[in-house]
């Protein structure tokens, strides 16, 4: 009744109606004018495109991973500008958005009789790694005191893993895993453009865009960087993620993400939009510089040409030729030579790596079984920290964590066999499943000598790492309820 009352008052007085809209209009426009003298244009514009963002993603469960995705490929190390108990990140906001959504929508799919699937292809193993991380974390606190900074990191990396069960089981329809996968593959280019216009940019010009999101929690100052930071040398392409390893790390697994829609008899976005996603993603991570990045990215490349798409092969073998002619990839082709000299040979980035390697090897002999956590060592002559995601695993987890997470990601690939040619080459999921895994069989090559797949301070990469893993997952659970339906899917060989 009072509702009513209250509509019936607005209704009948258009002049109340239009006081309201003045003053909000008044307050909006008072807001907007301290946050552009407060902030500047740029930020000014990206917290309209954050307010109308977050409006979009309530109204959804798909629109907030959109969001997400956004974050995870645009704005990654973005925080709020102001502190509220603590200093959240959009990642952070992002997550516990999708996490809610996807509570509410298990509770509303579960009253209709159509709940979200609970087994997952890997699902106890990826259960029996988060375990491990818990585990070992807390074990490993015998050796280093707690601090804020490292449990909230914790934290955050245990939303991460866990964030595999969301997306897997939300993403285990057609309807719903098509749009994130095409998602990933748009933002992914659109990420990759931005990359490269900064790199086209003079310095000055787009290190003072760059440092302009230092609001938002981006580090300002001298954010260009080069390879072996020599500004005589080459320009890295870092594009809004700082690094620009990790600026490749991302690359690699769009690139291979998209890549079969450019050969699929059915894509699942146009042709000519694939070509152009792949081609942007592809030159970009050129420009990073990244040699384990690109080494991910040929074997993904690889396994696709072997395993489904043969018309890859000679264009990989054609691009081979040109890196190795062409005069402007000649330093490009030394920076890998380089990579792979003996210690004394090799560039100061490698010689460093080696350096790592060999500290690494003596903390895990030291601590083999269970590693000594993730808040520190207990020999001032040892530290955490190591260019490989693998002995970074077992510095922290040691061989038993390291082994958790092999068991996880192998048992993930043998349920993907046993699921292969569930999908015919016209069925448009065919191009998808292959995609999801040859993307996570390049970060696991990347894995091999970057760290930030694995890493506390790289909290999107290992969303992004879990997400993909996640997608993958859920793309053989597709697969496998259609063979145990009986019922092939279109296409079928």
């Amino acid at each position: 009744m009072r509702r009513v009352r209250t509509q019936r008052l607005i209704t009948e007085n258009p002049l109340l109606v239009a006081a309201l809209i003045a003053l909000a209009a008044a307050l909006l426009a008072a807001a907007g004018g301290a946050l552009l003298t407060w902030g500047g244009v740029l930020i000014t514009v990206a917290a309209v495109v954050a307010v109308a963002g977050v409006a979009l993603a309530l109204r959804s469960l798909r629109m907030a991973f959109v969001a997400l995705v956004a974050v995870v490929l645009l704005l990654p190390f973005a925080t709020l500008p102001v502190k509220i108990v603590l200093t959240f990140t959009f990642l952070d906001i992002a997550l516990l958005g999708v996490l809610a959504l996807w509570v509410l929508e298990a509770f509303r799919r579960s009253l209709e009789a159509e709940p979200f699937p609970i087994a997952l292809p890997a699902g106890w193993t990826v259960a029996a790694f988060l375990v491990l991380c818990v585990f070992t974390f807390v074990a490993g606190l015998a050796h280093a005191s707690l601090t804020s900074t490292v449990l909230r990191h914790f934290v955050e990396l245990l939303l991460s893993v866990g964030f595999f069960f969301v997306v897997g089981s939300y993403a285990a329809r057609r309807e719903t895993l098509t749009p994130l996968v095409v998602t990933l593959i748009l933002l992914g280019a659109l990420a990759a453009l931005i990359g490269i216009v900064l790199w086209v940019m003079p310095d000055a010009t787009a290190n003072r865009i760059l440092s302009a999101l230092s609001v938002l929690g981006y580090p300002g100052g001298d954010v260009i960087r080069y390879v072996e930071d020599n500004p005589d040398l080459p320009e890295r392409a870092i594009g809004t993620m700082v690094d620009p390893n990790v600026f490749g790390g991302m690359l690699t697994l769009i690139t291979a993400l998209g890549l079969p829609q450019v050969f699929a008899r059915r894509p699942i976005v146009p042709r000519w939009l694939a070509v152009a996603a792949v081609g942007l993603s592809g030159l970009c991570l050129l420009l990073t510089f990244s040699r384990s990045a690109m080494l991910g990215l040929a074997v993904a490349a690889l396994m696709l040409g072997v395993v489904r798409y043969r018309r890859l092969l000679p264009l990989m073998a054609a691009a081979a030729v040109l890196l190795l002619v062409l005069p402007q990839t000649q330093f490009y082709i030394l920076r890998f030579a380089e990579g792979l000299a003996s210690p004394n040979a090799a560039d100061l980035a490698t010689q460093m790596r080696y350096g790592e390697y060999k500290d690494a090897f003596i903390l895990i002999q030291r601590y083999p079984f269970f590693g000594v956590g993730f808040a520190g060592t207990p020999d001032i002559d040892l530290y955490l920290g190591v260019s490989s995601m693998y002995l970074l695993m077992a510095e922290e987890m040691g061989l038993v964590g390291l082994g958790g997470f092999l068991l996880a990601v192998g048992t993930l690939y043998a349920q993907a066999w046993r699921a292969r040619g569930a999908f015919g080459r016209d069925d448009p999921l065919d191009g998808v499943w292959l995609g999801l895994h040859a993307a996570l069989l390049a970060a696991l090559v990347d894995g091999v000598l970057d760290h930030y797949f694995f890493n506390l301070d790289f909290h999107h990469a290992v969303t992004l790492f879990w997400l993909i893993a996640g997608l993958a997952a859920a793309a053989t659970t597709i697969a496998g309820r259609a063979r145990l339906a009986g019922q092939p899917s279109p296409g079928t060989r």
